[in-house]
């Protein structure tokens, strides 16, 4: 079930409480300009050397065919096209983020 709007405003309330917002979007800005130095270099980004596990669901703010995924991760070790959430999905759809969480490492237990 998707999460109420009262507890969006419970959230985004949280953030701005505690001054969090900022260093909760860090990631965003630092992958950002990694790239940025890296297309500026003429480089391509290094490839990712661990397994990737991908879902990707519908409301997302771009949902990802598996042919973009590929792309960017060849060996990618997990895809998933699911019905519901976006770009919260843990928090708007918990059980179905989690059962996705076990799918993608199930095959890496034990390595």
């Amino acid at each position: 079930m998707p999460a109420a709007p009262g507890s969006v405003v419970d959230n985004i309330t949280l953030y701005w409480l505690t001054g969090t917002g900022a260093s909760s979007a860090r990631w965003y800005w630092e992958f950002g300009r990694f790239l940025a130095a890296a297309r500026e270099a003429g480089q391509a980004p290094p490839p990712v050397k661990v397994p990737v596990a991908f879902t990707t669901f519908p409301d997302e703010i771009w949902a990802a065919p598996r042919s973009w995924v590929e792309a960017v991760y060849p060996d990618v070790a997990y895809f998933n096209e699911v019905d519901r959430g976006g770009h919260f999905a843990a928090w708007e759809e918990p059980e179905l983020f989690a059962a996705e969480m076990r799918a993608a490492f199930r095959p890496l237990r034990g390595r």
